[in-house]
């Protein structure tokens, strides 16, 4: 049992002279001046000034006046011109300096503790070898969940947009009178097929947040980045840098944000550059319909191989950086505190849950819509032969623009218009892909059975809540899958219709018979180019704009170049 030895006298607590030269001078100031002394203690002020909190450098600007706010600035200036920006660090790093010598001659520890639990877990999953196995283990299950366990979820809330919710629609419409023309095709070409066709990928989200939910309560995730420390080093950077890169998995933008956590620049930016990396999760969706439509037999192997290349990626361009961009900056010491594993609760579970899906969730009915109805537009203005809102997708101003960037991505092998206007409006945000390739191939989707005008809203109900029955029965049906066990017979895939069938077209059209290579092409693509311009809108706040501007040309490059690599790679392989 850890014991205290409570003869030892007490330690005052100083500063470097530097530094307490000018806390004594700030601390005399502001005991003098009235409205600071009445509301503050005058050397905790003088403190938290040289901190930097911002709030209260403002109070004293206005209480104490210009005279208390100059001699402010001037002992700022003279303590930054011997520390640097780091002058919050170096007054918090003294305070635990002091604290650690203290606690190392007070605190008598026995020469064995006990082992908790945690110890005895961190044994096994922080070990050398078998760290990392186990987190690509834990990774694949994670995987698994949101591909295998939640299609069957797509697949029913997919069925329901583009059938009840489109008869509701039409109903709505023709209920006031404005059926047919525009407005239908606004209402069910633009929005419901826009913001519908990606409402349908929510049980991914929902999985994928649920897991790693999981993960974050159970106190996992700071194993994971201990784990990493070591790979991190090849990276020039350590393990506190997978913290922000693991929210990465989440959504680009937070993960940039959560660099602040890092005690220096250098690997505030080098570990910004490299997040954008990790595949955020509103690529998903895009690797979900891709994969489904030409690799439905091993989806989940697909979409983990391209979570597994964005990490791989990332390890390289952090290790070319290291030695050229960074090759002369120092790197800074790796401390983290493991928190004890908890048994993660059920409130909280499903308030990250809920919290992360409901902002995609309101992305989807702002910026997605926003997009929806700007590529309907394009789609609705004719450009050669046919009337607005009435003009093959072919002739539309939609397909004109998309042209003239198919030069770019023929090497790839997905040259075509549809998919480049996809890539083109995937810079606003990535869940707008499966949007916007919904939109322009509507015209390529086969009409719906005679029935289906005639079904009822009862019907439709009925088959809403019996349908949800069915995906409840195959997702359970689909866990033992996770660890290889397949407890159904496999079925033949059935020969794709709709959109799945008009994106296999267009993909073998584009690449000359191999359709599936330039799928894949294309999938690595979308994991590497630019996530969505509200990361590069944060990397422009975090780091300036001319690392912004090497994040997107860079990773456009990189996109590019890896895509080319793959396809005309496999070209040459004979695939």
């Amino acid at each position: 049992m850890t014991t205290l030895d409570m003869s030892f006298p007490q330690a005052p607590f100083h500063y470097p002279p530097p530094i307490e030269t000018e806390l004594n001078r700030l601390t005399e100031l502001f005991a003098r001046t009235p409205a600071l002394a009445d509301a503050y203690p005058p050397r905790w002020l003088a403190i938290q000034a040289l901190e930097g909190d911002e709030a209260l450098i403002q109070d004293i600007r206005t209480l104490g006046g210009p005279t208390v706010a100059a001699a402010l600035e001037e002992s700022l200036e003279r303590l930054r011109a011997a520390y640097g920006d780091d002058l919050d660090v170096v007054l918090v790093d003294q305070r635990y300096r002091f604290v650690h010598a203290i606690a190392m001659q007070a605190v008598r520890r026995p020469s064995t503790p006990p082992m908790t639990l945690s110890d005895r877990i961190d044994r096994v999953v922080t070990n050398r070898w078998l760290g990392i196995p186990i987190f690509l283990a834990v990774m694949w299950v994670v995987f698994k969940l949101t591909t295998d366990v939640a299609s069957p979820f797509v697949d029913w809330l997919d069925s329901v947009v583009s059938g009840p919710v489109s008869r509701w629609a039409l109903a709505l419409l023709a209920l006031f009178g404005a059926n047919g023309g525009w407005i239908e095709s606004l209402m069910v070409d633009g929005v419901v097929a826009g913001v519908g066709g990606v409402l349908a990928f929510v049980p991914v989200l929902l999985m994928l947040y649920f897991a790693l939910a999981l993960l974050e309560d159970s106190g996992y995730m700071a194993r994971a980045a201990f784990v990493m420390d070591r790979l991190m080093r090849a990276l020039g950077l350590h393990g506190k840098s997978f913290l922000p890169m693991i929210v990465g998995f989440g959504c680009s933008v937070p993960a940039i944000y959560a660099t602040r956590t890092l005690d220096n620049r250098r690997d505030r930016i080098l570990t910004g550059l490299l997040v954008p990396f990790m595949s955020c999760s509103a690529r998903l969706p895009v690797y979900v319909l891709i994969a489904m439509v030409f690799f439905p037999a091993h989806a989940g192997q697909v979409i983990f191989g391209l979570y597994l290349t964005g990490i791989v990626v990332a390890v390289g361009m952090g290790a070319l950086l290291r030695h050229t961009l960074f090759r002369h900056q120092p790197q800074a010491p790796f401390v983290l505190e493991l928190p004890p594993y908890r048994m993660p609760t059920l409130r909280g579970v499903w308030r990250q849950m809920w919290e992360r899906t409901s902002s995609f969730i309101r992305k989807a009915g702002t910026i997605i819509l926003a997009t929806s109805i700007v590529v309907w537009l394009l789609l609705a203005i004719p450009v050669g032969e046919g009337e607005f809102a009435d003009a093959p997708v072919d002739q539309s101003a939609f397909a004109a623009v998309a042209n003239a960037a198919t030069p770019v991505f023929a090497p790839l092998g997905f040259g075509q218009w549809e998919a480049s206007g996809a890539l083109v409006t995937g810079l606003i945000a990535k869940e707008v892909v499966v949007g916007t390739l919904a939109q322009v191939y509507d015209g390529a989707e086969e009409e719906g059975a005679p029935g289906d005008e005639l079904a009822t809203f009862v019907d439709d109900l009925s088959g809403i809540a019996g349908g949800f029955v069915t995906a409840v029965g195959d997702a359970v049906h689909a866990l033992p899958g996770i660890v290889g066990i397949n407890l159904i017979e496999a079925e033949e895939e059935p020969v794709a219709e709709g959109l799945a069938a008009a994106i296999r077209t267009g993909f073998m059209a584009s690449s000359g018979g191999h359709g599936s290579l330039a799928a894949l092409a294309f999938l690595v693509f979308v994991l590497l180019y630019t996530p969505c311009v509200a990361a590069l809108a944060a990397n422009r706040h975090e780091f300036g704009t001319a690392w912004m501007l090497v994040s997107l040309l860079g990773q456009f490059a990189i996109a590019w170049l890896a895509a080319f690599i793959v396809f005309q790679g496999g070209m040459m392989m004979g695939r």
